[in-house]
């Protein structure tokens, strides 16, 4: 069996590799430095979605070469409503669609034949479409295919698996897996309805119903911890091959969890439902400048009151889970620690919220008593009061700066790099934002921003320049702030528009779908990356 192999010939399925030791000193594990936002299912590959197999390692390859230290990714749970990987079932699992085929056939969890060239409805699904867009639905039936053809296989002692790793990580992953695979076997069940709708003796989980499911459906509760057990060790194999190259993980955790998921049926007494299990409230932000209603997540709030009473155990479990995932980590809604907007259930939009307090200082307190100082990042965009800036200031975590929204005819607005501090990351966009080229043709059509602009223009370079691609002009003024991180999405790397929007706030479908392909990461790409990251001395070099 031959092991695929990357551009530059090395092997990308490493079966180990070696520790990596994270650099000491400053608020982020790393020195200066710059990367790239692409989230694991937009990798180019066959199998309806990007995964974790060879691409992936190709990818962390070309990091490597243009001296990027930083890969970010959006939260790795399973995608929920809507494809959406902030809304899934669960805060702990790895989406089993990231599976690797190619690395379970390496592992002899798969037989040497190339299930795309041998037939049948799974090759018809893998070589389905073109692959510039993510296929969800195609993914996962897929990907469900294999990971049942390797569990039976497993099973019957056909691989080189030893059994006693499989038992090990069900061991240390109890606290959540346990539940997880019994309640999306359940969801199974019951016609994936929301759990609220279950028969109440599982919906409130009597123990004699559960127990009794439990030995009914033992294959199919032990095939899911299974899947989870292939993709945690798929993702802990990449993640190690991107750190001995000295590339970083940076994940993202979001402040809530979906009402849908095992979560919050584990856990009820820790979040604000009714008898039923339905939300009582839901997190949201009240009305601003972007939004005359608000907007309305639909996600439980937290009874922070009794998390207080065991020290926030749920939350060390997830930041514990997180940091396993990734050596970074993107808070999302960072202000709702401060204080959040808390809206009752039957209310259609925001308008009608209350402001309530935050857990504060004394949360990450505990957290970094239970796990060491936390390598986070705070994203606070929006309107950020004190109280949140003292918060951050308090922890020392670098904020986040999005230059589509630096540009006016006014040169302190703090998003413009010349303004930036040095312990801030600084993006060109983000995964909630339209691509720079499709926000830039956007604002030149608009006649009533004329001078934002001609301001933007001339902050860019481009009235100087002519002929400069204005994805370039944006990356270079990035690189060179005086911020300690620079990040932008592949999109803005590639210099594509709108069409390769990843997500639109607001718009429930059609989001997340965007994929690159192979040649559009030319070389002329790489090398005048290289050469810029060089330039501004974001290479990590001490």
């Amino acid at each position: 069996m031959t092991t695929p192999r990357s551009d530059s010939g090395r092997d990308v399925l490493p079966v180990s590799v070696g520790s990596y030791e994270k650099p000491s000193g400053g608020a982020l594990p790393l020195p200066r430095s710059s990367g790239v936002l692409l989230h694991v299912t937009s990798l180019p590959g066959p199998y309806g979605a990007g995964d974790l197999g060879p691409e992936a390692y190709r990818f962390a390859d070309f990091l490597e070469e243009t001296g990027q230290r930083i890969w970010q990714v959006l939260p790795l749970g399973p995608s929920g409503l809507g494809d959406s990987p902030y809304s899934s079932p669960s805060t702990f699992a790895i989406d089993p669609i990231f599976a690797s085929p190619d690395l379970m056939r390496a592992d002899g969890l798969l037989p040497d034949e190339d299930p795309l060239h041998g037939g049948g409805d799974v090759a018809r699904l893998a070589a389905a479409g073109d692959g510039s867009k993510a296929d969800f639905d195609a993914a996962r039936r897929i990907k469900s295919r294999f990971l049942q053809r390797a569990f039976e296989r497993f099973e019957a002692g056909k691989t080189a698996v030893d059994p006693a790793d499989f038992e090990a990580f069900c061991a240390d992953h109890a606290h959540w897996l346990d539940d997880f695979a019994l309640f999306m076997t359940l969801r199974e069940e019951f016609g994936k309805v929301e759990w609220t709708a279950w028969p109440r003796k599982y919906a409130l989980r009597d123990p004699e119903a559960l127990e009794a499911f439990r030995r009914a459906r033992r294959d199919r509760i032990r095939r899911r911890q299974f899947a989870q057990f292939a993709t945690y060790d798929h993702w802990k194999r990449l993640k190690r091959y991107c750190n001995e190259r000295g590339v970083l993980i940076f994940g993202d955790i979001p402040i809530y969890v979906a009402s849908d998921s095992a979560d919050v049926w584990t856990h009820p007494h820790l979040f604000h439902l009714d008898e039923d299990g339905r939300s009582a409230f839901s997190g949201g932000v009240p009305p601003d400048y972007f939004s005359e209603t608000g907007q309305r997540w639909d996600n439980p709030t937290y009874r922070w009151d009794a998390m207080r009473e065991d020290d926030f155990a749920w939350w060390g479990r997830r930041f514990e889970a997180i940091l396993e995932q990734a050596d970074i980590v993107r808070l999302d809604h960072f202000r709702g620690f401060a204080a959040y907007w808390e809206i009752p259930a039957g209310e259609e939009t925001a308008v009608n919220g209350t402001w309530r307090d935050g857990p504060g200082l004394p949360f990450f307190e505990s957290m970094e008593r239970r796990l060491g100082r936390l390598p986070l990042v705070a994203e606070d965009l929006g309107v950020i009061t004190r109280d949140v800036r003292d918060l951050i200031d308090a922890l020392g975590c670098p904020g986040m700066a999005v230059l589509q929204f630096a540009f006016g005819h006014d040169a302190r607005n703090p998003f413009l790099p010349h303004n930036h501090p040095r312990n801030l990351v600084a993006y060109t966009g983000t995964h909630d934002n339209d691509t720079f080229l499709g926000w830039w043709e956007r604002l030149a059509s608009d006649a009533r921003k004329k001078s934002e602009y001609d301001f933007a223009r001339a902050y860019l370079g481009l009235d100087e320049r002519p002929g400069q691609a204005v994805h370039w002009a944006a990356l270079q003024t990035l690189l060179a702030s005086p911020a300690d991180y620079a990040v932008f999405p592949m999109q803005d790397l590639l210099g594509l528009g709108s069409e390769a929007r990843m997500n639109t706030p607001g718009a429930p479908y059609g989001n997340w779908t965007w994929r690159f392909t192979p040649e559009q990461l030319t070389p002329e790409i790489r090398r005048r990356l290289k050469r810029l990251t060089s330039l501004y001395g974001r290479t990590g070099g001490e």
